[in-house]
């Protein structure tokens, strides 16, 4: 038994040899550093090339590397964090995400809001929806797939071309005097499915962040529903949190 534990301790303390090597290359390089090949990595480190693989792997799983198809193995690009800060009211404010936001329009279509829309839009079924679908890119590279509701009446002239540059929000209030006030919002892990991966050029399976909002204007109406999905190796989110004696 003695002799087996020796022979996995050692690959053990060879694995995060490697791990530790390659965890201060990350340090010291930029977001989208090309790694070193394995075979060379191997060469350098005294190590077999399995050895090496594993703990890139391990690195993959942790979101600090990216492989890319064909090209090799980079560290990861830069996250947008967005910050959520808490208020004296027990919401959370949102102040801009840092980037240059863009925008494309994917589907622009308007129909009856049946049933369930109805429902979270406080509208009547035959009334008519807005439903927009864009593709979100910070400094040009795709981060978001977005899934807009709007009440059609609320927003009538509104065209795909608005869609795709500037704060969203802010056009509601200067053009349409929607002046938007809180919204419910759930956070929650996913996977791509093979449509948003082809929009977001990642693979498929990837990790995703899902966030699905309900928004009321100063009036009390419902005026958006949206549901989008980001990048998990690209976006993360950061609050501050306040304690109290009840906390735990």
């Amino acid at each position: 038994m003695t002799s087996n534990a020796k022979p996995a301790s050692r690959a053990t303390a060879k694995r995060d040899r490697v791990r530790a090597h390659i965890l201060d290359i990350i340090e010291k390089s930029g977001p989208g550093t090309s790694l070193t090949a394995e075979r060379d990595l191997a060469i350098e480190l005294g190590v077999s090339r399995p050895t090496i693989r594993a703990a890139i792997e391990d690195l993959i799983r942790s979101g600090l590397l990216v492989r890319q198809h064909g090209r090799g193995t980079f560290t990861a690009p830069h996250k947008v964090t967005q910050e959520l800060t808490g208020t004296t009211t027990n919401a959370l404010a949102v102040p801009p995400a840092e980037g240059e936001w863009t925008s494309h329009v994917v589907s622009f279509t308007t129909t009856p809001a049946g049933p369930a829309r109805a429902v979270r839009l406080g509208l009547d079924p035959d009334d008519l929806v807005l439903r927009v679908v864009r593709v979100r890119f910070v400094d040009g590279e795709p981060v978001s797939v977005e899934r807009l509701e709007l009440p059609a009446l609320l927003v009538a002239g509104l065209t795909a071309q608005d869609m795709e540059s500037g704060n969203f929000y802010r056009l509601l209030r200067d053009r349409f005097q929607i002046t938007v006030l809180d919204a419910v919002q759930t956070i929650e892990p996913t996977v791509a499915n093979p449509e948003q991966a082809d929009l977001l050029d990642c693979p498929v399976f990837a990790p995703l962040l899902q966030i699905e909002r309900l928004t009321r204007d100063n009036t009390g109406r419902t005026v958006e529903h949206a549901r989008s999905v980001y990048r998990g190796d690209r976006y993360r989110v950061t609050s501050k949190l306040r304690f109290d004696a009840d906390s735990g």
